[in-house]
């Protein structure tokens, strides 16, 4: 047995999965989103460990087990969230600031104006942009009143300390801080001092499949020992370690990944490269587009605006018109991002009439989800050099079946749903498995199993007529907060 913790941006998840894979118990529980300003997020760590500690408890009294009976935990989380906290209590010394957080987009722009960018896409294979963690460690220091020598990570170090008491990450999530020499795998003591930051306050970085060390949380002694940035880890649930293969994860953000083998890619105009994962002595990177908001916009819908009760109804929604009537919603609620990159774009609805409906508004959000996954595929499809033979699908999101049969149409390529949808917890669970002699990755292989496959029908003068209404209401959205 495996525990899996799928420690996401609105909630923590914990599963728990049997040798063949499947879940035989699960948890899920929300915590609170904070918006001090416009633009602005952060998460209350203690909020976040005490939902996580709790889902975990419960998963495992729903599959009727307890540590003693666990052969590893794994660790999955949102990425680029910076905790933190003093190094002796464990007590946090600041709010979290979430990867959503947009507070530090005119330093980025600052470091861009110095022509710093060059050095950090070569170094780190990212971009100067607020998402990223090391400008929000800077502001922690700088503005938040944070000690310099305090303990910094993303949210897997925090879980790691609070589970372990040690201070470490993986390959995965340190490559997405601004700080990581993702070719030496090491932190850069340049680009530290570039932004303020000690090396030794960084937790050590580490194998995604390797033994962080060992809790007694849930009884007995467990070993951690699988941790991946969400969108690595579902990248492994996938099963997609073979160069050339990628997914992409429906959730509060969307994320494109494909493989791109044991070489780190000179990362492409609008792409990301980054680490895939570490395992048993051998290092996978990927190429990525990270789309902001999807998943979260129909929130957006549920929570900001009321026009549903849950996500669920949208499908239904979209479903009962017969086009979208000319109606677009670009949900730039935090900026672009992949392959657009644009701190100060911001949330555009467009065509609306006498006649618009909730109807439309749900529909637009769920094409949009679509049209922002086509412009990343696209941009991954130039930087390989080759079309996408299918599009393997997982998150919250991958069970609207509207939702995948539009996306296949607009893509143009087969949509593919596993059967295991919760593939960001089930990769956690393979990494922890792989590193304790549980599963081999050709075992990971055989246990992943297609659940759904939806084909593209559509014309390609209807697609192409979508595409285009898409593409000017993007531009409308484009640099309207500019300067702000």
């Amino acid at each position: 047995m495996i525990l899996a913790i799928d420690q996401g941006t609105t909630g923590s998840k914990a599963i728990v999965f049997d040798e063949h894979g499947r879940a035989t118990g699960r948890a899920y529980g929300e915590f609170p989103q904070y918006f001090p300003r416009p633009g602005w997020v952060e998460h209350d760590a203690n909020e976040i460990w005490e939902t996580t500690r709790r889902v975990a408890h419960e998963a495992l009294d729903a599959a009727g087990v307890s540590g003693k009976d666990l052969a590893a935990i794994g660790i999955a989380n949102q990425r680029e969230t910076v905790v933190a906290w003093e190094p002796l209590s464990g007590e946090p010394l600041h709010r979290a600031l979430v990867w959503q957080d947009r507070r530090t987009a005119g330093r980025c722009a600052e470091l861009r104006e110095q022509g710093l960018e060059p050095l950090v896409r070569e170094r780190t294979g990212l971009v100067l942009d607020p998402y990223f963690s090391g400008t929000k460690i800077e502001w922690l220091i700088a503005e938040g009143g944070v000690d310099p020598s305090a303990a910094f990570g993303t949210v897997d170090a925090w879980l790691v300390y609070k589970l372990t008491g040690r201070q470490a990450t993986d390959y995965s999530n340190a490559a997405r801080t601004l700080l990581f020499d993702v070719h030496r795998l090491s932190w850069d003591g340049e680009l530290c001092e570039l932004l303020g930051v000690q090396p030794e306050s960084l937790p050590d970085p580490c194998p995604s499949a390797h033994v962080f060390g060992h809790t007694s949380e849930f009884g007995g002694r467990v070993p951690v020992a699988g941790v991946a940035g969400d969108q690595q880890a579902a990248l492994y649930g996938q099963a997609c370690q073979r160069e050339g293969e990628g997914k992409n994860t429906y959730g509060t953000g969307s994320f494109v990944l494909q493989n791109a083998g044991g070489r780190a890619p000179t990362p492409p105009d609008g792409l990301l490269t980054t680490v895939a994962w570490g395992v048993g002595g051998r290092v996978d990177y990927a190429l990525e587009a990270s789309i902001f908001v999807t998943g979260a916009a129909v929130q957006w819908l549920r929570d900001g605006l009321g026009i549903v009760d849950a996500a669920a109804e949208t499908e239904p929604l979209a479903r009962s018109l017969r086009s979208n009537d000319g109606v677009y919603f670009v949900p730039a609620l935090t900026g672009l991002g992949s392959p657009h990159w644009d701190p100060y774009a911001r949330g555009t609805i467009v065509g609306l009439t006498r006649g618009s409906t909730r109807a439309h508004l749900a529909r637009a959000a769920l094409e949009a989800i679509a049209y922002q996954t086509v412009d990343a595929v696209r941009a991954t499809e130039r930087a390989a050099g080759r079309p996408l033979a299918e599009l393997r699908a997982d998150g919250g999101a991958s069970v609207n079946g509207w939702l995948m049969e539009f996306q296949a149409d607009v893509l143009g390529v087969p949509v593919v749903v596993p059967e295991v949808s919760e593939t960001t917890a089930l990769g956690a669970a393979f990494l922890a498995g792989v590193a304790v002699g549980e599963w081999t990755e050709d075992d990971v292989r055989s246990i992943w199993r297609e659940r759904a496959r939806y084909e593209p029908r559509m014309s390609e003068d209807e697609r192409e007529t979508l595409l285009e209404g898409w593409r000017r209401a993007l531009e409308r959205s484009r640099g309207w907060a500019d300067g702000a």
